[in-house]
């Protein structure tokens, strides 16, 4: 084998000698809107997004929210819900005993969570102008694969804190080393003759529900 100097070496000797005089690059102004909405306006907006996805939006107040889980779950027929580890116990207070809670168990299968009726997560933040909910796995959402395989799946938005305009103002609060989810819409594909299939690599039904404080 040749131990002389290789084609990469001496192209990338070009570039440093090219570049060696070449003045610092500028510092980058970030001086641009960041969003083009009102404050006022971002939860309207959330929901009419959320919407044009074809999620489905309801709203509620603190106190309203297990009553809306628990008449969600029952008109989806749901026997069993998977829980994140953290879930508050109060979101699912209403149910009664007519629905099983399924731990997210590490070991679970895949075949064992397709058989999971519902599932019910938090999220991290939801982004107004995209209708996007972004999951972190955090400890009221689970693991990525929960929100992935049941078929339905119910997620809940803090409107006072969980909610930003832009995708701009959502990044710097999300952790980037964290397994992060990005949903917009429930899961949905076309094929060549656009025959739009829901439900092909994420639920087929996505419900939102935006808790006011």
């Amino acid at each position: 084998m040749s131990t002389g100097t290789s084609s990469r070496e001496r192209i990338l000797a070009r570039i440093r000698t090219a570049v060696a005089d070449a003045p610092d690059v500028p510092e980058v102004t970030r001086d641009y809107r960041d969003t083009h909405i009102p404050d006022d306006g971002v939860i309207d907006l959330l929901a009419e997004n959320l919407a044009d996805y074809r999620a489905i939006v309801h709203r509620t107040d603190v106190e309203g929210l297990p009553a809306v889980i628990a008449r969600l779950l029952a008109e989806r027929g749901a026997r069993t819900v998977l829980v994140p580890p953290l879930l508050p116990a109060s979101w699912l207070s209403a149910t009664g005993s007519a629905i099983t809670r399924v731990d997210d168990e590490p070991e679970a299968t895949a075949q064992e969570l397709d058989a999971v009726d519902s599932v019910v997560t938090g999220c991290a933040l939801a982004i107004a102008e995209t209708g996007t909910l972004v999951l972190d796995a955090g400890p009221d959402q689970g693991r990525r694969r929960i929100t992935l395989v049941p078929d339905h799946h119910i997620c809940v938005v803090r409107t006072s804190d969980q909610v930003v305009a832009s995708v701009p103002r959502a990044i710097p609060l999300l952790d980037p080393t964290r397994p992060l989810t990005w949903i917009s819409g429930p899961s949905a594909t076309s094929d060549i003759e656009l025959d739009r299939v829901e439900g092909v690599h994420g639920p087929r039904t996505l419900e939102v529900i935006l808790v006011d404080d």
